[in-house]
Parts: C-alpha cells; structure tokens; sequence
C-alpha cells in the first residue's frame, strides 16, 4: 500500500511540474539577473538593429529552433530596425555561460544598445516577440 501513495505522489508532482513548465514555456519576460547585460556587434558576429536585435540561441537537433527562427524572421521582416541573429549554442559556450542559457531555444531582445530587456525560453508566440520590442524601444 505505501508503494501506491508514494507512486501516486511522484506522479502527481511530476505531472504539475509538466504543466508548470508548459505554461512558462515561450513567454516573454523580464529576468532581474539579465540586468545589465549586454552584446556588441563584434560577439553577434554582426551588427545590431538600430531599434532592437533578436539573438536566438539554437542547438543543431533542436525542433523548436527551426519555428523560432522562421517567427523571428517574420518579425524582423515586418517591424523596419529589427534584427534577427541566430547564434549555435554548442560553438559559443563562453557566451552560453555568461548569459545563463540553460536551453534552446532561448530568444534574447536586445535595445539598440545591446541591453537584454527581455528573454524567452522554448518557441515564443509571433505577437509576445512583438509587444516585447515595443518595450525595447
């Protein structure tokens, strides 16, 4: 009987960690520890939007990665001064471990400074990307 309830618990404890992690991931967020962070031209390999950049880091077996970069792609395209870089976890672990990437993909919005203002982890929705560069502005 004690074999049962522990079973249900784990189930039960994993199953609200699965639901919490599905609503947090995507969305768009200010995190205190990005304060102050930034990214020049030189680490993105290219320059920056002159309103904001989206600096998506992806992984080469990451599903999610290839719909992220077709929305962020998308939204550079339709919002002029916005641009899109995508940068190979795996080649850039110096700056993986400097911003706290701990998955992929992970979507940075960065003012035209090269402040991080906002961050997403796992796939963000088109419309979230775009509120978040309002904000960046």
């Amino acid at each position: 009987m004690t074999g049962l309830v522990v079973c249900v618990l784990v189930l039960a404890a994993a199953s609200a960690y699965g639901v919490l992690r599905q609503r947090r991931s995507g969305r768009v967020r200010v995190r205190g520890r990005d304060d102050g962070k930034r990214l020049d031209a030189a680490e993105l390999g290219t320059d920056l939007g002159e309103r904001a950049t989206l600096v998506q880091f992806s992984s080469a077996f990451c599903a999610p990665c290839r719909a992220t970069r077709r929305i962020l792609g998308e939204v550079a395209g339709m919002v002029p001064g916005v641009t899109h870089v995508e940068i190979d976890a795996e080649a850039h672990l110096d700056l993986v471990r400097r911003l706290e990437i701990l998955r992929t993909p992970t979507v940075l919005v960065l003012d035209a400074d090269g402040r991080v203002v906002r961050r997403a982890t796992g796939q963000p929705r088109k419309a979230d990307v775009i509120a978040a560069l309002g904000e960046a502005v």
